[in-house]
């Protein structure tokens, strides 16, 4: 307990540099029950007993005043002991125990939770988010005990602008919405999807500061085209197919509306929408709202930094960007979403447009190579097919190991959903790569959808490749000392930075340039060592650190293009002059830390 305690101590003295001043006095207009009941005013045991007077909780605690160190000890000690009690169980439940105990504390103290999360991001972000709310949304119907976020459904059409107003906070910074289409690779889970929103602005309140009380996960419930969901006696979403077509626009629609009305500056993050809606949604809404679509956008900013980070690795400029061989597997939303910046980052680095349209980037889906030839392309996926003749050897269709053996690219990118689609054929073909230093990016989440694993990788294609993964796995022994580093080219480096950053800014839409400079922050965080090394992402450790840098980096490039309207006491005239190290300094002083505040009752 004595080493759990002092370890609680080292975490919070180590957070400290993300803190702000001790908290002035809080308002409550609750008095007694009504306080232990609210997680975000909830203190459990470590109300003063000059707080316990004057809020009514005397003889409703048990006597003994418990400091914040000693609750974040006692659940620590509570959590390693599931660890150790579970050693044995499949990891399945392992995972959703840890779940459970971790939305325990969220339910009843806030701040305690995120004072755990921000201290422990690297053990608790797998929890929380990738990739264990895969199977908490797959479970979440049997898994619900009290409601967190928004329900709109389709049932109510015409009543958003009034229901929106039932969500007490009077303030909205951050909202993230899916409807449940296409949660990770796992597919249509309907109302289940609103899994996914709560565990991302978890992250967002850990990784950017953004204050809790400022978040709102939202579900839109269209229906559900899952079979089995429908016949599931338990499933607590609306038992119909999926609306489509206009119908389904009209929700969403008056939704964007709704939030827009009440709270015209906050941040709305479309996320889990299937292809088809999430390029509509994007292109429908970014003019118009501050929005980003995180698979289509967040997905291709980090990929886009492995990318650039692949290249310092084989020890060239970045201008040689464009001449690297990039094979993306997988035409859905975040495969695209990779190709298009890829394709604006060769441009910027080489300097004019024509070398971009003469990259060398190449796109394989389930019927394999896309090219001009293929009948009913998918008008998202037409600017990357190849031409008649591109490709000398090649047909429309060729498999991925036709692909790999003939052009022998820099970079193999998996987007595609499809556990193991990276074979070991495909692997073994990938050592004959053009490439002193191949890039193998496995990045389908879950974990079972990865393209391959990394010992897989590492196994068969070499001992010196490059090798990122959307989930997370165990750098692997090569022996004699040898380590092969795994990168989790994971979004929540990224999405944070970006919310943040338009947040602080006051920009009124988000625009290619602030997402390119969010992913170029990312790609020139790690040294020249680090990447020689095949470390291409930093430690989720310092994810709270990194946000700050991309937050200030989208920052200064809202207000570069003239898009940023200040945010709060400071104008745009105010976010114009600073410096860049300014920047970064009113980027951490505006991250909300976890402390309890003193409590001051109110009528």
């Amino acid at each position: 307990m004595w080493n759990l305690m002092r370890f609680a101590a080292s975490s919070v003295r180590r957070s400290r540099r993300f803190s702000t001043a001790i908290p002035g006095p809080c308002i409550v207009h609750k008095r007694g029950a009504d306080i232990l009941h609210d997680p975000w005013f909830n203190k459990d045991t470590g109300f003063p007993l000059t707080e316990r007077d004057r809020l009514g909780l005397r003889g409703l605690l048990p006597p003994r005043v418990i400091s914040f160190e000693q609750q974040y000890a006692r659940f620590m000690e509570s959590y390693r002991s599931l660890e150790k009690n579970t050693e044995c169980q499949p990891e399945g439940i392992v995972s959703l125990a840890k779940w459970r105990i971790l939305n325990r504390l969220h339910d009843r103290n806030e701040t305690l939770y995120y004072r755990v999360l921000i201290d422990n991001i690297k053990d608790f972000a797998p929890i929380i988010y990738t990739p264990t709310v895969g199977l908490v949304c797959q479970n979440y119907s049997g898994l619900f005990r009290r409601p967190r976020g928004m329900y709109f459904s389709a049932k109510d059409k015409g009543e958003m602008m009034s229901m929106i107003y039932n969500w007490p906070s009077q303030q909205v910074d951050m909202i993230v919405l899916t409807d449940g289409s296409r949660i990770l690779g796992l597919g249509d889970l309907g109302v289940q999807g609103i899994g996914i929103a709560i565990g991302k602005l978890d992250v967002y309140v850990a990784a950017a500061g953004i204050n809790p009380q400022k978040i709102l996960p939202v579900m839109l419930d269209v229906g559900t085209n899952n079979q089995k969901l429908l016949e599931d006696r338990l499933y607590l979403g609306l038992r119909q197919p999926r609306l489509e077509g206009e119908e389904y626009l009209s929700i969403v629609d008056e939704f964007m509306e709704a939030a827009f009305t009440r709270w015209p500056k906050a941040i709305v993050q479309f996320e889990d929408f299937q292809m088809k809606w999430a390029f509509e949604t994007l292109q429908r809404y970014r003019k118009r709202f501050r929005m980003f679509n995180d698979d289509i956008q967040g997905t291709a900013g980090v990929g886009l930094a492995g990318l650039l980070g692949t290249v310092r690795a084989q020890g060239r400029p970045l201008t040689d960007f464009a001449n690297q061989k990039i094979v993306v597997v997988g035409a859905g939303s975040a495969g695209l979403g990779v190709l298009k910046m890829a394709t604006e980052a060769a441009a910027r680095f080489a300097g004019n447009k024509e070398t971009a349209a003469n990259n060398q980037l190449y796109l394989v889906d389930k019927d394999g190579l896309i090219t001009k030839e293929r009948k009913d392309i998918d008008p998202s996926a037409a600017p990357f097919a190849r031409g008649p003749g591109e490709i000398e050897g090649l047909r429309e269709g060729a498999s991925l190991i036709e692909v790999v053996k003939k052009l022998k690219p820099h970079v193999l990118l998996g987007l595609s959903g499809v556990g193991g689609i990276f074979t070991e054929e495909v692997l073994r073909a990938m050592q004959e790569s053009e490439s002193t230093k191949p890039a193998i990016f496995a990045m389908s989440n879950p974990t079972m959808n990865a393209e391959c694993t990394a010992v897989d990788a590492f196994k068969h294609a070499g001992e010196n490749i490059v090798f990122a993964s959307g989930s997370p796995f165990k750098n692997v022994d090569l022996g004699n000392g040898k380590v092969g580093h795994v990168n989790q080219a994971n979004n929540m480096y990224l999405f944070p930075g970006i919310g943040l950053g338009t947040l602080l800014s006051g920009a009124h839409l988000i625009s290619d340039g602030m997402l390119q400079a969010a992913a170029e922050c990312l790609a020139s965080y790690m040294t020249d060592d680090e990447i020689q090394k095949g470390i291409l992402y930093p430690s989720i450790d310092s994810i709270r650190e990194i946000t700050a840098e991309v937050g200030a980096a989208v920052v200064r490039a809202a207000v570069a293009e003239e898009l940023a309207e200040g945010h709060g006491d400071v104008g745009p005239r105010e976010l114009m002059h600073m410096s860049k190290e300014e920047t970064l300094e009113y980027v951490r002083q505006n991250m909300w830390f976890p402390v309890y505040s003193p409590l001051v009752h109110e009528k």
